[in-house]
């Protein structure tokens, strides 16, 4: 797909500014896409959106299609009646530089479950509609992310693996004891979801209205502990106890000498292709529902990824196996049409992940922090850009541009300061700078390095 000239900003909604302890889509967010449209930024770039499990990562999520409820606003609720005012008093004092996740969850979850409560048992007939219409529109989903999140809060927050044979076999049984005797929170995690994304879309659509896109995130691979894996098991290299055989990670590389084991379950593409990928297309067809682009995290995993055996403690001993990209991306494009995709490829990238990169038409990623480590031949300086590319100064993955800079070798910073013109003090705006002014069709900065923040303010370590 070809995209227009642009630029703009990486920030997770979590980092926005909030009275409860977490950033949300209310009156922070629209603040922040005043400031985008104002400063003539036409692009707001995120993290993925979906529930967060152990560690909070948004990379780590309870499903891939439905919304983190810690973003939803209160004041909103409010607004809507489904909170009084007064349910908002005595908040506790939150740190404003990070955000306290146990805390801000204790806060926050009881006046989400009590909302969703008043809009589950609610007398309104077109408000009990609304819900209604909500989930048959989403139905594809909801109804497995509901019950998963109900049954995961009835067995204690522990993972689907462990709990009952019967309903971690989905055997019909189990399946109607447990959908009756957890209606209420099933009903309830609903009506979480609709909050979610009715403050979402109101969100996008108040960006669209001031010129600004939404660039979305897909990770490529799920949680074992998810709704996904629990719904569609046989879409996994599970054992019979649905246990990962193998779980994904990367090589040993410069940066970490045993690889990064992620453990998320490797996909059986077989049984993918017998399908004719329908998760698939119906997961990137919510992802461009919600967006009005998309980012996909480790493309290079569509060609071949790196497969661990699951009982290995570091990544070091997996193999390169393949996988079905070419078909896949075939069957999405022939379903959703031009694909409004940028390409995450970083790492071990081949020939063969650049040509489905390149037959797709998806611009690939450009860091500039990986620019200043050798020679003028570098990929990934400024001057050696494709237009069909997408330039960051770094990711969420990154140090801040101040950060790197700062712990960077002797050789390497005096190769920024000759390439930037750049010197200690403005060295960020300098990688700005030199983002903006290349061929690369789409520019990005992290909040952080607009602020000129340092290592203290990075997102991932």
């Amino acid at each position: 797909m070809a995209f227009e000239r642009s630029a703009g900003v990486l920030l997770h909604p979590t980092s926005l500014p909030g009275q409860h302890g977490i950033g949300t889509f209310g009156a922070c967010a629209r603040a922040f896409v005043d400031f985008l449209a104002a400063s003539g930024q036409t692009l707001w770039q995120m993290c993925p959106l979906g529930p967060t499990g152990y560690g909070n990562s948004p990379y780590q999520s309870f499903s891939a299609f439905a919304g983190n409820a810690l973003l939803i606003d209160l004041d909103v609720l409010v607004e809507g009646g489904w909170l009084a005012a007064s349910d908002l008093e005595g908040a506790p004092d939150f740190p404003g530089e990070r955000v306290d996740y146990p805390a801000a969850i204790a806060c926050k979850m009881p006046l989400l479950r009590k909302a969703a409560a008043n809009l589950a048992t609610c007398d309104d007939a077109l408000d009990r509609l609304r819900l209604d219409l909500f989930g048959d529109a989403h139905k594809g989903w909801l109804e497995d992310y509901a019950f998963f999140a109900a049954l995961k809060d009835h067995f204690g927050g522990g993972s689907w693996c462990e709990w009952e044979d019967g309903i971690r076999r989905r055997q019909p049984e189990a399946m109607a004891h447990y959908s009756g005797e957890l209606a209420d929170e099933i009903r309830l995690q609903e009506a979480l979801q609709y909050f979610f994304f009715s403050q979402w879309q109101k969100l996008k659509q108040y960006a669209n209205d001031k010129g600004v896109k939404i660039i979305g995130d897909i990770p490529i691979f799920v949680a074992a502990d998810s709704a996904d894996a629990w719904a569609h098991p046989e879409l996994f290299e599970f054992d019979e106890d649905f246990r990962p055989i193998r779980v994904a990670g990367v090589p040993p590389d410069y940066f970490c000498a045993t690889g990064q084991l992620w453990g998320n379950p490797l996909y059986d593409w077989e049984r993918a292709r017998a399908t004719k990928f329908a998760w698939w297309i119906e997961r990137i067809q919510a992802c461009l529902a919600m967006s009005d682009i998309v980012r996909i995290d480790h493309f290079r995993g569509f060609v071949g990824c790196w497969a661990v055996p699951a009982d290995h403690p570091t990544a070091e001993h997996g193999t390169w196996e393949p996988a079905l990209g070419r078909e896949l991306f075939e069957a999405v494009s022939h379903e959703l049409g031009e694909l409004p995709i940028i390409a995450e490829d970083l790492g071990v990238i081949t020939p063969e992940v650049e040509e489905l990169r390149d037959s797709n038409g998806f611009p690939g990623m450009k860091i500039l922090q990986f620019a200043f480590d050798s020679a003028e031949d570098n990929d990934f300086l400024p001057h050696n850009y494709p237009a069909n590319s997408v330039v960051y100064t770094g990711t969420h993955d990154n140090d801040t541009s101040h950060g790197w800079y700062h712990g960077a070798s002797s050789k390497d910073k005096q190769f920024a300061r000759d390439y930037l013109d750049a010197t200690a003090r403005n060295v960020a705006w300098k990688f700005i700078r030199a983002a903006w002014a290349s061929t690369s069709v789409m520019a990005i900065a992290p909040l952080q390095d607009i602020l000129g923040l340092g290592n203290e303010a990075r997102t991932n370590v």
